[in-house]
């Protein structure tokens, strides 16, 4: 047999985030040729239960030796045959239609070969007494999620392949979550026809920064996703802790949200588990489907960050749950609503007013009718104390819808609102795919948010002003340059129409001076 020749210079050894990569990206190579798997989407979801599952059995194999050390009973989310290094850390071990039926089936031959649930019929069963720690986590994942693969050979081979990833170091979790989170950014394109589009990073941290949650506080993202703002809250979170009682704290009476579409569902708990949340408490049902008028101080909580579905639409059903005159069919409006009600109106735990940052669509700024009244109750009942107009290509190349955020709280009603245009660099037009906004982009807003004076980006007008006028929050920066994409379409069209009008003009001026000189 020929051997390649050896090379002069020996390749360097790979990092760790290298070998993760390379890793991944063999087992989706493997699960492309699955007859079974039509694209990414629904690739995505078999590598992240898969990745779930051998996740969830290194953190129990470290927590049990951790238990073992410290004289502690340990007790186990997923017991034997089940876990992990049962039934799929032998890379000899069940393979083909043996594999397939113990994932998939009710009853099954499992991996010690006795008959049993299967894999998929035991993790939907699970349950705790509490209602609140891994098992139901693990139970409410998994009714959500089917094994698409037809070839139970090719599945050994992923298994295989993820079975080389170890989490069981902070660098290797450091790094997995990096590439994870370019996992997520998949998911945009198919997301777009919902209205659902997945915020930045940077914008996510923006918020999360300049919100200050602060321990003792209760943080909700009624719109979840892939979990990006909970996951931030939680990391800004987790450098408050000092004691066992914080991270009790942290771990059980924190961090809560929602999203009902399985598969985001399943990646917004894997994120949170991967940076260190141990039950993720996110509701699987859609946020808009309890009446508002019924939502109480007990459901109410101190600090929402969240970037609600725009340009979707709710069924009769879900606009029956709001006030008659406050009905749309809007998702971001029925969303603002639902996060104007669920904030808590006395002082937080720390002494805070509860507070809210909302990614809005520039419609929700400029709409009259039903949307006009439900930002008089904002300005009236609440402090919308800034407003951040992001620049064009944010949410590039997934929308060139422009977006704003508004920020407010309950500590009584607004006085004035302050306006914050955020710029795009300098010899830039816009942002891409490729270059995207950047959090130390925000370094300015960030300085002047506790120091607030009026400058080239940042401007005040007072909440009188804004009522009368139907409560038209568009408001231009006065000190920049006019920005047509953030225009409302009737004063885009006007001054189209104006511009036509000066061409028309000018022509005929020119014609009647080449005609006078003939």
């Amino acid at each position: 047999m020929a051997r390649a020749k050896k090379s002069a210079k020996a390749a360097a050894p790979m990092t760790t985030a290298q070998m993760l990569g390379s890793l991944l990206k063999s087992a989706r190579d493997i699960m492309r040729k699955d007859k079974g798997l039509n694209g990414d989407l629904d690739r995505l979801p078999l590598l992240t239960w898969i990745m779930f599952l051998k996740f969830l059995d290194d953190l129990e194999q470290q927590r049990e030796e951790e238990a073992k050390l410290a004289g502690e009973k340990f007790r186990p989310a997923i017991g034997k045959p089940y876990r992990w290094r049962d039934w799929a850390a032998d890379a000899q071990g069940i393979t083909g239609d043996e594999l397939l039926a113990f994932i998939n089936n009710d009853e099954a031959v499992r991996a010690d070969g006795k008959k049993g649930a299967g894999l998929f019929a035991y993790l939907r069963g699970l349950s705790s007494s509490n209602g609140d720690n891994r098992r139901d986590v693990i139970a409410t994942v998994f009714k959500g999620v089917d094994n698409r693969m037809k070839s139970g050979y090719l599945l050994r081979d992923i298994l295989n392949k993820i079975g080389g990833i170890h989490f069981t170091s902070s660098d290797e979790l450091h790094t997995l979550g990096a590439l994870y989170e370019s996992m997520l950014r998949e998911m945009r394109d198919a997301a777009g026809d919902s209205g659902e589009f997945y915020t930045p990073r940077a914008v996510v941290r923006f918020m999360v920064e300049v919100t200050d949650p602060r321990l003792g506080e209760t943080v909700l993202d009624p719109a979840s996703g892939t979990g990006g703002f909970l996951v931030e809250a939680f990391s800004h979170l987790e450098k408050q802790v000092k004691t066992v009682a914080d991270r009790k704290k942290l771990q059980t009476r924190t961090i809560t949200g929602c999203e009902p579409k399985s598969l985001p569902y399943l990646l917004c708990q894997m994120n949170l588990l991967l940076h260190g949340l141990d039950a993720p408490q996110i509701d699987p049902g859609n946020a808009l489907r309890f009446k508002l008028s019924e939502i109480g101080e007990k459901e109410r909580v101190d600090v929402i960050l969240t970037n609600p579905p725009f340009g979707g639409e709710e069924e009769k059903g879900i606009q029956g749950n709001f006030p008659e005159d406050r009905q749309t069919s809007e998702t971001a409006l029925l969303f603002l609503q639902l996060i104007m009600r669920k904030l808590k109106r006395q002082p937080t735990g720390v002494g805070r007013p509860a507070r809210a940052a909302v990614v809005v669509p520039n419609g929700t700024l400029f709409g009259d009718g039903v949307c006009a009244r439900i930002k008089e109750e904002l300005l009236k009942d609440f402090n919308l104390h800034t407003v951040v107009r992001l620049p064009n290509g944010v949410f590039a190349p997934y929308t060139s819808i422009p977006t704003n955020i508004l920020f407010f709280d309950r500590s009584g009603p607004t006085k004035e609102v302050w306006y914050y245009e955020q710029p795009l660099p300098e010899g830039r037009k816009n942002y891409t795919k490729t270059q995207p906004l950047q959090f130390d982009e925000f370094k300015d807003c960030i300085a002047w948010w506790g120091k607030r004076k009026e400058n080239d980006q940042a401007w005040k007008v007072p909440a009188k002003e804004l009522l009368d006028a139907n409560c038209n929050l568009d408001r231009k920066n006065p000190n920049g340059k006019v920005n047509f994409e953030h225009l409302p379409p009737e004063q885009l069209a006007d001054d189209i129409l104006k511009k036509e009008l000066r061409i028309v003009e000018l022509m005929r001026e020119i014609k009647a001076a080449l005609g006078s000189s003939a």
